[in-house]
């Protein structure tokens, strides 16, 4: 791999493109493209939406429209050119027939289509293709997209609400607000990034949430401000069909998914008429629908990354069977007191080396409270992520 000081320079700019598809994009991974000569930008592009064109050529569509030629140019991707037809045409064939000369790629495709064939399909064209610069930041841009092409499930992030002292709710409940706007206003951004939002049946009739996006897609990201807002599919376990079918959430834009055990097809029914889908999943040892179950079933749907907002008890058995990615807690500066709900239900742990410790990845302030990024690992040796 030969790269030069300017290739970072240039990577970084299709990362910060392919950032700006970060809520239209799914099923399709986040990708950006930018085409340079003789040390200048002469197009660039993102890929918006699925069944719009993709990146590359976006990037040169934007060349040409700027009067640029881009044969002899070089192309910096985010992600390995696609080759094979899907919904538009293979990458890949743009660039070799648009007579780019080099290729610097930040990570291959996981996706089994692709797979490398799309640089080996550069290469026979005789472009020079250099691979893996900046290939940490190319795959946080698609976490959910990597894990369902590479093992099959979604990314699960869990959000969380807490007070300084651990707390989510009142014993008697309530729960509204433990954080400041500046932060549900941040979860608003989860929530739109997120392929699904994932609950309990407990949340839904404690709550009665709306489970939605509220902040305009322009105001997310102003270069998508023409197309139409996307919600993330709802998805509530509810093993023994106890969802209301006035629940709020149901009568809001976007498609609800309700998972259950049941067989009461006069309840499902109802459900179904209120406007959601009913599905059946096997429960667990436990009796609880089995997760592993839920988030294969989503990953089949091209469900890339899920939103767990849930209470203590479906987000302690997430986070203790391994299923959850990352961990988001936004940590309000009040105390609620002792008999205050806890943040986990986590049965079971009774010595110190038995502790779920957690890895920061990031804290910052949102408006008057403070956000961390987290990721756990077990201290005796248990890996809780492992599939």
């Amino acid at each position: 791999m030969t790269i030069e000081a300017a290739d970072w320079r240039w990577m970084a700019r299709a990362i910060q493109l392919a950032r700006k598809g970060l809520y239209t994009t799914d099923p399709n991974p986040r990708v950006g493209c930018v085409l340079t000569r003789d040390g200048a930008e002469i197009g660039s592009g993102f890929h918006r939406k699925a069944g719009e064109p993709h990146a590359e050529r976006n990037a040169l569509a934007d060349a040409r429209a700027r009067g640029r030629e881009p044969r002899g140019a070089t192309a910096y991707v985010t992600l390995e050119p696609c080759s094979h037809h899907g919904r538009t045409p293979p990458c890949a064939d743009g660039l070799i027939e648009a007579g780019i000369a080099r290729v610097v790629v930040a990570m291959e495709d996981p996706n089994p289509r692709v797979a490398g064939r799309g640089i080996a399909r550069l290469r026979a064209a005789g472009i020079e293709v250099d691979t893996g610069l900046l290939r940490d930041a190319a795959e946080a841009l698609n976490p959910g997209f990597i894990r369902r092409m590479e093992g099959g499930l979604p990314w699960l992030r869990c959000k969380l609400a807490m007070s300084f002292d651990g707390r989510t709710a009142m014993a008697s409940g309530e729960s509204q607000w433990i954080t400041s706007p500046a932060a549900r206003a941040d979860v608003q951004r989860l929530r739109a990034r997120s392929s699904a939002i994932l609950t309990g049946i407990g949340t839904v009739l404690a709550d009665d949430p709306s489970l939605n996006v509220r902040t305009p897609l322009a105001e997310l990201e102003p270069a998508l401000a023409d197309l139409p807002p996307r919600q993330p599919l709802r998805v509530v376990l509810d093993s023994r069909l106890r969802m209301p079918p006035d629940a709020r959430l149901l009568s809001l834009p976007g498609d609800t998914l309700v998972l259950t055990r049941d067989r009461d097809s006069a309840r499902a029914d109802a459900l179904r008429a209120a406007g959601a889908e009913v599905h059946r999943v096997d429960a667990d040892d436990q009796g609880r629908l089995s997760l592993d179950d839920v988030l294969h079933l989503l990953a089949t749907r091209e469900i890339n990354e899920v939103l767990l907002e849930a209470g203590p008890t479906l987000a302690g058995a997430a986070l203790q069977s391994g299923y959850i990615d990352e961990l988001v807690v936004y940590s309000a500066p009040h105390l609620m007191g002792d008999s205050a709900r806890g943040l986990f239900h986590l049965p079971g742990i009774e010595r110190m080396e038995q502790r779920i410790a957690l890895e920061i990845l990031d804290q910052r302030r949102v408006g008057a409270d403070t956000r961390t990024l987290a990721r756990c690992r077990r201290l005796d040796g248990v890996k809780p992520l492992a599939r």
